[in-house]
């Protein structure tokens, strides 16, 4: 599955580039980025590999950091626009506040890329990793791990059309469990701007709302799992199920000692890899619709658009030395303050 994956990622990139050296066979392209909120690590491993095909491209990277601020993100691309930005790469904070900028970028010809999280506009190329898989396997790893019992949601962020795609394939795997009575879903709640110390304040108070009788937890990414780790260990309820997704290095120790069942890789370094070279491509003038890998997508509120969706992979105790063999993470920050017995830290 992981050769298949790469070897995908390679047919990607070296067909991207072939469409953009036919678009223009010179480079002087500046690709503006704007970041939804750069604080977290996920973000870092994205940038490095953007940067990467941009340079490759002989193309220029300018950015901008959000700080988790809508308002903020409309006049960064505002910024991004007037710094001569001939392509946008956007991470958008808010999808439905993110309109503006769409607007502002194609009054001046410029084309955009909805990073990761959906901006439905049709004008916008959506490049990012099947979110609903993602759901589908963060919950079928709790459900294996915990087949009955109460259940908690922590989703993500409200404004960010991911969290209820990762809902939406959540549930497909659990309702048969939940039709059957084996489980029930106790408690639920959005996290406001992904943050773990919001998931934590949301864990704690479902803890107490339910005397701490939860069985597993679906949290929707590394850095929610990482606020209901904290929540459950000042209980002393650490290492019932909990998901999460991204691949993040701390998470994925905590895969390895037991205190989080999965974390879902999505290989930031395919992901912002293609971006830089989409980007790159749609600014010599390449129609959406030719990149190569493209497919046409309806969106859940009915938008036609061009979009890539790459394939993730769950990451569990029993597959932790396959981010180790791709180069994710190094073998001793996985593996710091693991009890042997668990590959490859034994």
């Amino acid at each position: 599955m992981r050769f298949t994956k790469l070897m995908a990622a390679a047919a990607l990139g070296t067909g991207l580039l072939a469409s953009a050296a036919h678009a223009d066979g010179h480079g002087g392209t500046v690709v503006g980025v704007s970041w939804s909120n750069f604080q977290e690590e996920r973000w870092k491993t994205d940038e490095a590999a953007i940067k990467g095909a941009l340079e490759a491209a002989g193309a220029t990277y300018i950015s901008a950091d959000a700080q988790s601020s809508a308002s903020k993100q409309l006049s960064d691309v505002e910024s991004l626009i007037a710094q001569g930005a001939d392509a946008l790469i956007i991470l958008a904070q808010d999808a439905q506040a993110i309109g503006p900028a769409v607007q502002a970028a194609a009054d001046e010809g410029i084309p955009v890329v909805g990073y990761d999280r959906l901006i439905e506009d049709e004008r916008a190329f959506y490049l990012t990793f099947d979110n609903v898989e993602v759901g589908r396997m963060q919950a079928r790893a709790v459900l294996a791990a915990q087949p009955t019992g109460n259940y908690v949601m922590i989703k993500g962020s409200p404004t960010d059309p991911n969290a209820d795609f990762l809902r939406g394939g959540q549930q497909e795997v659990l309702q048969d469990a939940i039709d059957a009575g084996d489980i029930t879903i106790v408690g639920e709640a959005y996290t406001d701007g992904w943050l773990p110390a919001n998931a934590q304040r949301n864990m704690e108070q479902i803890l107490t709302a339910q005397d701490n009788e939860i069985d597993a937890v679906v949290a929707s990414n590394d850095g929610t799992a990482g606020g209901v780790v904290a929540a459950l260990t000042a209980q002393g309820m650490e290492g019932i199920p909990v998901s999460g997704q991204d691949g993040d290095h701390a998470a994925l120790n905590r895969v390895a000692k037991g205190t989080q069942t999965v974390s879902v890789w999505k290989d930031a370094r395919e992901l912002g890899k293609a971006a830089g070279q989409i980007a790159v491509t749609l600014a010599k003038g390449v129609p959406a619709s030719a990149i190569y890998g493209a497919n046409e997508w309806t969106s859940p509120g009915g938008t036609t658009m061009n979009a890539i969706f790459l394939s993730p992979s769950p990451v569990t105790q029993k597959n932790l030395s396959s981010v180790v063999d791709a180069g994710w993470i190094e073998q001793e920050k996985l593996c710091q303050g693991v009890e042997t017995g668990v590959a490859p830290c034994s």
